[in-house]
């Protein structure tokens, strides 16, 4: 099939309204739309008949679908990603639905994690879907590491940043490791880490033990190793995601079928070791990007729909995500300027916090 934008561009002043038409009665409603409900919401007037014909040809390009043996349409993925690109009017931000969010997170909060769970709280009390927010990882520059040793099987790594911060980790180094080695692993760790993240630091880091693997001895070399592994842990807490109002997206009459699928994203979403997958869909465009069904690439459930948008530090540097999620019949005119607002108003918190 040809691209969207070109198909909406070849359609004439009729399909393109009654495919609109179409697709906004059923994000409103749910329910498939028939012919003689147009005759009644179309600004011109035409017969069932025609209208029936206009929806068959929008049918034959992929556009809109017929359910069951429902004389109505719905439309297709395809469809909707060509409404969302091409016909979306997006609302401007309800000043209701942005006090609420003001009100929310206004408040005088004591740490970042305290600040994401009352987006994503916010998030999903305003659109009444669930929320999807990817805290950051604590990205000042490294100021000093050391490694300590606690027992035969357990060592400590410290990390102290450049902005005062302070983490600390247990983990099991390799064996024999010596208080010279130790030493040795720390101090080859500063050197390379003077000014840098602690994710540049692991980006840089294989290469530079392999240059210099003549400058540290082997175990040094497994304790560099070892140590660091325990930021880049999947497990890793510093990084995270946060779900909030899973059960807005079980409706008062909420099918079994519809349970199921709800379930089925909810199990992927838990399972999912590689958060960081979810910020990697925003880095492509600036601003809200929409993923519907199965171009959702963090879900391996077709059916369901993503608004995101990245939120930024001083910087400018992208640091995480928040987003709402819902199925594929979202409000999106209305979801969006709210994930957009929401996200820059993180920004501006998190910076705030320098």
């Amino acid at each position: 099939m040809n691209d969207g934008t070109s198909i909406l561009n070849q359609m004439n002043d009729r399909s393109r309204e009654v495919f609109r038409q179409v697709v906004e009665g059923y994000l409103q409603t749910g329910e498939p739309i028939g012919s003689r409900t147009l005759t009644r919401t179309l600004s011109e007037k035409i017969s069932a008949a025609t209208i029936r014909n206009v929806m068959q040809d929008l049918e034959f390009l992929g556009l809109l679908d017929s359910p069951h043996t429902s004389a109505g349409r719905i439309p297709t993925q395809a469809g909707l990603r060509m409404f969302v690109d091409g016909l979306l009017e997006v609302q401007h931000l309800d000043d209701n639905d942005r006090e609420k969010i003001d009100a929310t997170l206004g408040k005088e909060a004591n740490d970042v994690g305290d600040i994401m769970d009352r987006v994503g709280s916010a998030l999903s009390g305003v659109t009444q879907g669930a929320s999807l927010v990817l805290t950051p990882k604590h990205e000042a520059a490294i100021k000093h590491i050391e490694f300590v040793s606690l027992a035969h099987d357990r060592a400590l790594v410290v990390l102290v940043f450049s902005d005062g911060h302070v983490e600390n980790r247990i983990f099991v180094p390799p064996p024999g490791q010596t208080p010279s080695s130790m030493r040795e692993a720390a101090n080859f760790l500063n050197a390379l880490a003077e000014g840098k993240t602690l994710t540049e630091i692991q980006r840089d880091l294989k290469g530079q033990i392999e240059a210099k693997r003549r400058q540290i001895d082997g175990l040094a070399h497994d304790l560099v190793q070892s140590g660091l592994a325990v930021w880049a842990d999947d497990d890793d807490q510093a990084e995270r995601l946060i779900v909030r109002g899973r059960s807005n997206l079980l409706g008062q009459d909420g099918q079994e079928q519809e349970i199921d699928r709800i379930r089925v994203l909810f199990d992927d979403l838990e399972r999912k070791r590689d958060i960081a997958e979810f910020l990697q869909l925003t880095e492509d465009g600036d601003g809200v990007r929409i993923f519907i069904g199965s171009e959702n690439k963090l879900f391996s459930l077709s059916g369901s729909s993503l608004v995101v948008s990245p939120y930024m530090n001083a910087d400018r540097k992208i640091i995480g995500a928040v987003g709402v999620i819902g199925p594929t019949r979202l409000n999106y005119g209305r979801i969006v300027p709210i994930v957009d607002y929401t996200a820059q108003l993180v920004g501006r918190l998190l910076s705030d916090r320098r």
